[in-house]
């Protein structure tokens, strides 16, 4: 008969047969815990991500890409391509809040289902079972680091010269059919049919003082063609009527031709460079080197004094225009690190809620990031400001957020 032996928690079966020993070995109880952890942990964490990536899209960015497809002739899969250029930089974000969220429901429903009493009741820790959690988080670190300070802010630049170029687009694109166009400044459009430039019954409104329609021009056909060489939009009238209101009445005026240049917008075609804020870590360092090293004038005066206050406002000049470039790096490199902290604290907060509801779940998520995001915004109000070092503020929550979550871990440990 085999004898069964208990040892450290595995199970071994010892029997002999023919002179020789044969060991069987069960899974452990452990392993089998943290697979189900993480694995919860992870699935849920993917669904909230999808679900903050949606809302974030949403509120920001897809009120100005639905405005552009509704408003013209904009081909759909451009605006998919814009939304797929966006959901990087919506990344940045989106991931820490599902990090978070995640751990919050995942420990909530474990320790509300009474499973984390179970698992220390069989000698196991909490410690030994978060730790691939905690993985989990340093490897979402290393996610959000590389959306932060490389793809984000290229996918950004990337989304917002494409709705620059679709914008441009709308401008340079042949008059729609059957609707009233306002994108031109002191005119409003109708074409009743446009094929392909050439246009049938063309309404024409000129405004006065942009509100009020002095003159109104009709015509039975016309032709546009774009003349990007002077970035002006060409509108050829035939038969063309006009109609203008005047004090002494109306003037009715006749044209068997007639020729409109219509000026397109020069924001349209200007190429700007990103701004700070949508600049990778590299263009960063770059451009806080070139900062650092710019040589500011200097007087010749022989006063000692003159020269050093001189001296002393140069070195303010140089502050004032390097820092808002180290905000933009410290804030990148510090919102990095957000996964960790978020899941430091959402763990133990998750066990002490001690709830399975996903609602409560996600309002604490909430409110924690709103905590963390007020950091962020007085970093980024007070970048003008280099007496402040508004760049350090920026690790604050990072450090507040992981020392209360590791007291809070520690004494979730130890069952306090």
């Amino acid at each position: 008969m085999p004898r069964p032996i208990k040892v450290r928690r595995r199970f071994y079966f010892h029997w002999r047969k023919c002179g020789k020993s044969v060991t069987l070995r069960a899974a452990s109880p452990l392993k089998t815990l943290q697979k189900y952890l993480v694995g919860q942990v992870f699935v849920t964490l993917l669904l909230t991500v999808a679900v903050f990536t949606a809302v974030l899209l949403i509120g920001n960015a897809l009120r100005e890409i639905l405005t552009l497809l509704a408003s013209s002739h904009v081909s759909p899969l451009l605006m998919v391509k814009a939304i797929l250029y966006l959901i990087p930089f919506v990344w940045v974000f989106a991931l820490p809040m599902g990090m978070l969220t995640a751990t919050l429901l995942v420990f909530g429903r474990f320790s509300a289902d009474q499973e984390l009493t179970a698992a220390r009741a069989s000698g196991i820790s909490l410690m030994s079972l978060v730790m691939p959690v905690l993985l989990l988080s340093l490897f979402c670190c290393t996610l959000s680091a590389w959306f932060n300070m490389d793809l984000g802010p290229r996918c950004r630049v990337a989304y917002l010269g494409l709705i620059q170029d679709l914008k441009k687009e709308l401008v340079n694109a042949a008059l729609p059919e059957g609707r009233f166009i306002t994108d031109f400044k002191g005119y409003i459009f109708y074409v009743e049919k446009n094929d392909g430039g050439k246009l049938k019954n063309v309404m024409i409104y000129r405004l006065q003082n942009e509100t009020n329609v002095d003159t109104t021009l009709r015509a039975p056909s016309g032709q546009l063609s774009p003349d990007r060489a002077n970035n002006q939009l060409i509108l050829d009238l035939v038969d063309a009527q006009s109609v203008s209101t005047t004090a002494h009445g109306d003037v009715l005026q006749s044209f068997p031709t007639l020729t409109l240049n219509l000026s397109m917008s020069d924001a349209t075609n200007r190429v700007n460079k990103p701004s700070i804020n949508d600049m990778t870590f590299l263009q960063l360092r770059q451009e806080l080197h070139d900062l650092e090293n710019l040589h500011l004038p200097v007087g010749t005066n022989n006063c000692p004094d003159a020269l050093r206050a001189q001296l002393q406002s140069l070195r303010q000049q140089k502050s004032d225009l390097t820092e808002p470039v180290r905000v933009a790096m410290n804030r990148e490199v510090a919102f990095s690190f957000a996964c960790f902290g978020f899941t430091l604290v959402g763990i133990p907060l998750g066990i002490r809620v001690h709830r399975r509801e996903t609602n409560i779940g996600i309002a604490i998520a909430l409110m924690l990031v709103l905590v963390y995001y007020a950091f962020i915004m007085l970093g980024q109000q007070l970048a003008a400001r280099p007496e402040f070092c508004p760049h350090l503020i920026f690790w604050l929550p990072n450090f507040i957020f992981q020392a209360i979550g590791a007291v809070l871990l520690w004494r979730a440990n130890r069952g306090l």
